[in-house]
């Protein structure tokens, strides 16, 4: 994966100080070794991701990927220093590979963003110390290690919108013999845009500093401000280019030679990219989205693909070593009942043979003389021993017969060795039936290995666009359908708590509360003369299950519910009502015993499939295909992911979908 250039670097800047200036930080992970995410929300505008990987990329996502269960050091530290910070300022320093990202607490932090070599990611406070590095480096020149001083790497890099012809020219004369291409690279401007530079000056990008000629140093230095005039006066044409169709067609031309296809992003056009395939963007941060998340789906779908084949193939291994013990035993049983038969089919002449060695051991000739002396009368020709082959020291014999090697004790009778190859073919026959069945298990093992390889691969390995859903007023709040139609909407925290009552709770609701601290207000668009046992179940079970009663683990609640005007935002003298607060007056109905538990499906409501979170009663009346949750103590992105693959029709729903609509705390399945 290419890493950002300084142009690049310049151009992101530029957008990202325009997007995220004023932005309240919200929360950091750490997806994987050298990408850190920072999601932060604005005003008019939601949910942004900036995606930091360390010396490669810097841009906003909407390709989100997935945290880790357990989040490193770095990413806590963040969310413990950021959160709710907001954004000063975001600058490229020097014009190099370094972004410095100002934000505004209780005192400033500076973020570090270091983008060449390897790369790091660094926390400054406002003394610019260093807090905490992503990595740990230390050279002869720089230390960044916590409490040290923060300093920049060593400037190398030129300006091309602020450069001036002498501060060009003492580059040109410090070049000395070097080609005019290198020295121009080499100054931060990139192996790119330092041909394209030359191509623009239309002189040979091979030429030795020392014998550029004044006119053509200035010629250089004309073609350098031309190829960067578009980002001095913020004139940028983001997109992504390839030679892919010019490469397959080259290849069809010449099947005998190698052409490598080239793609990359830029921010200005150039002439090197002339004739290749352009998609262009409406900024450089969705160019550059584009073009890495395409590129980290690859990598995610490489690195857990590989992680899964392992499984698999530990399987596969099993099955096949497996498959080849049962096809032995086969060969074993077969191999023995012949060599057995065999034994009683040649009965005559091997008992000569038996016969023979008898004789001479009676005679105290030894093992070695007597196999010697069947061999001697082999070559002679004998008959009856043209079967034998050797004798070991113990005086065991080998004998050929029908090209199977038999091998007997000599000491023994034939009926007796051939005991011994039937009694093997029946140990390998015992043996067979457990193979057979450690195979059937190991199959079955292997069939869920490959199930759980597919689903997890569709899950995980690619990042799903994240789009911006235009949501209804209630989709913005906690909302339900009851079994007879009734809409039921509460508050998502303080600020959705007094909408709810101040925009919807109009003279014809009811409105219910959790009997708890921390509990949301809930609107139910129903007349009180309406409610009914079963319709006040529901709202009971939906108030409980919102309130803070869930992430104490409750397993019930008490709710009450009251008439509109009962509920007052004026307090008594001397007392102050919180933002999302309200003071209920007068006698309250209870509903005692509320279960804590809540049901997630997508149901057909206002002419549309939408993901909602109610009772369960109420679910079943507008779906089948629901689950349902409890308090428990798995996190809630855990059993989102859960919901998420079993409730996904027709991939409408994304991650956030199904975490957005889940209560406040830890679940289990029911």
């Amino acid at each position: 994966m290419k890493s950002m250039s300084n142009v690049d670097i310049y151009t992101i800047c530029q957008e990202l100080n325009d997007s995220l200036v004023g932005a309240r930080v919200d929360k950091s992970f750490q997806p994987t070794k050298d990408t850190v995410v920072m999601r932060f929300h604005k005003a008019g505008v939601g949910r942004l991701d900036l995606v930091i990987q360390a010396g490669k990329r810097i841009h906003i996502s909407q390709y989100p990927l997935t945290n880790p269960q357990n989040p490193p050091n770095f990413p806590m530290l963040l969310r413990k220093r950021l959160k709710g910070a907001n954004v000063v300022s975001i600058k490229q320093h020097n014009f190099d590979r370094v972004v410095e990202i100002k934000m505004k607490k209780e005192e400033t932090y500076t973020l570090i963003v270091e983008l060449f070599a390897k790369g790091n990611i660094i926390l400054l406070n406002e003394a610019n110390e260093i807090i905490l590095p992503l990595k740990r480096k230390h050279w002869s020149d720089r230390d960044i290690s916590s409490k040290k001083e923060y300093l920049f790497p060593q400037e190398h890099g030129i300006n091309p919108i602020t450069l001036t012809i002498e501060e060009f020219k003492e580059i040109i004369s410090n070049g000395e013999d070097e080609e005019i291409v290198r020295i121009l690279a080499k100054n931060g401007l990139g192996s790119l845009y330092a041909e394209e530079i030359m191509l623009v000056a239309e002189i040979t990008k091979k030429a030795n500093c020392s014998n550029l000629s004044g006119e053509e140093i200035i010629t250089i230095f004309n073609a350098l401000k031309t190829v960067f005039e578009p980002l001095d006066e913020k004139k940028f044409s983001p997109m992504i280019v390839n030679n892919k169709k010019e490469v397959e067609k080259l290849q069809e031309e010449n099947p005998d030679e190698k052409y490598k296809a080239k793609e990359d992003v830029i921010s200005i056009n150039i002439k090197q990219y002339k004739g290749f395939d352009k998609e262009s963007f409406k900024s450089f941060n969705e160019a550059c989205d584009e073009f890495y998340s395409s590129k980290v789906k690859n990598e995610i779908t490489d690195i857990q693909e590989s992680a899964w084949n392992k499984k698999v193939n530990k399987f596969s291994k099993r099955l096949e070593k497996q498959e080849k013990t049962l096809k032995n035993f086969k060969k074993t049983i077969e191999d023995s009942q012949k060599k057995g038969e065999l034994l009683f089919t040649n009965y005559v002449q091997i008992e000569n043979i038996l016969n023979v060695i008898k004789d001479a051991r009676e005679k105290d000739y030894g093992w070695k003389d007597i196999g010697q002396r069947l061999k001697d009368a082999k070559k002679s020709g004998m008959e009856d021993v043209q079967i034998f082959e050797s004798m070991d020291p113990l005086g065991n014999i080998s004998l050929k017969i029908d090209e199977a090697i038999i091998r007997l004790d000599s000491k023994k009778s034939i009926p007796d060795n051939a005991e011994v190859y039937y009694e093997k073919a029946k140990k390998a026959k015992r043996k067979i039936k457990g193979a057979l069945i450690a195979i059937e298990n190991t199959k079955h093992q292997l069939a869920e290995m490959e199930a759980k390889k597919e689903k997890a691969m569709l899950n995980i390995m690619v990042p799903q666009k994240r789009t911006k859903k235009n949501l209804k007023w209630y989709e913005k709040l906690r909302w339900f359908v009851s079994t007879e139609g009734i809409l039921v909407v509460c508050g998502r925290d303080a600020t959705t708590n007094e909408g709810v009552v101040k925009k919807y709770l109009e003279q014809n609701d009811v409105y219910l509360h959790a009997d708890i601290h921390g509990a949301p207000s809930v609107v139910a668009k129903v007349q009180s003369d309406k409610l009914n046992d079963n319709l006040l179940k529901e709202l009971g079970e939906f108030s409980a299950a919102f309130s803070s009663a869930w992430s104490k683990n409750f397993t019930s609640q008490d709710v009450y519910w009251v008439e509109p005007e009962q509920v007052s935002k004026t307090p008594v003298s001397g007392e102050f009502v919180p933002k999302g607060a309200f003071i209920i007056r007068g006698h309250r109905n209870y509903i005692r015993g509320c279960k804590l538990e809540i049901s997630i499906g997508l149901v057909d409501y206002d002419g549309e499939k939408r993901i909602m979170a109610g009772p369960t009663d109420a679910m079943k009346t507008h779906t089948n295909k629901f689950v349902t949750i409890k308090p428990g103590y798995t996190k809630k992105e855990k059993i989102a992911k859960e919901i998420l693959s079993r409730i996904n029709e027709d991939n409408k729903l994304s991650l956030d979908d199904v975490v957005r609509v889940l209560p406040s705390g830890k679940c289990d399945f029911i």
